[in-house]
């Protein structure tokens, strides 16, 4: 008892796998990744806060990483997850786009989690819907650098290129994949599954169903 005692140790362990105690670690990375696109994103694009009404940086992070996060959020017109992404590049769109892109991709990527943040013995992950989490990630990052408006300019300022290029955005999207990544890859080899790789060949910049 001694000896537990010195250690980082919880009775809920017991009821966990080694995959759920990397799952509930793989969680809250990616969350702490999330938190941090935000706010490069709206010091980016301080425009898009600014048509918001009182709203603050760690207001929006409140809304998008507490207990609601991950619903159909006020402003959004009634989307969440890819729906709620695709309105950041939707030229007709008037409301906060980073918001938009944000709520989007947590609520996504919770789906490729079954809505959970913490994991036990008896649940069941989807490698599938992990890697297609991870593509999907490859996506918004693609559209970000490539997508336009008619007058040609972005709809949102990110990863930039060139002289513009910001390196920090471009790891957290790069670590976002990688962890995604990881996660479906252990999932798949515990489920004794393989992965469907084929349709990310099929459809490079449209997001996949999670």
């Amino acid at each position: 008892m001694t000896a537990c005692a010195n250690q980082t140790f919880e009775v809920t362990d017991l009821a966990k796998s080694e995959v759920d105690l990397i799952a509930d670690a793989y969680v809250e990375t990616q969350e702490n990744l999330l938190k941090s696109l935000l706010v490069k994103l709206y010091k980016r694009n301080p425009r898009e806060l600014n048509k918001t009404s009182g709203q603050t940086i760690n207001k929006r992070a409140e809304e998008l990483f507490g207990p609601d996060a991950g619903i159909a959020f006020e402003g959004l017109h009634g989307k969440s997850g890819i729906d709620a992404m695709l309105l950041a590049f939707d030229e007709q769109y008037l409301g906060d786009r980073v918001f938009a892109l944000m709520a989007g991709m947590v609520g996504m990527l919770r789906l490729s989690w079954n809505g959970q943040r913490e994991f036990f013995l008896p649940d069941a992950l989807d490698e599938q819907k992990l890697y297609n989490g991870a593509r999907n990630i490859e996506i918004v990052s693609w559209r970000l650098r490539n997508r336009t408006k008619a007058d040609g300019q972005s709809f949102l300022i990110a990863q930039g290129s060139g002289a513009d290029i910001n390196l920090s955005i471009v790891r957290i999207f790069a670590k976002l994949t990688a962890h995604q990544d990881m996660m479906a890859r252990l999932v798949a080899q515990r489920n004794d599954r393989m992965i469907n790789r084929a349709v990310h060949a099929i459809a490079t910049t449209a997001f996949l169903p999670i």
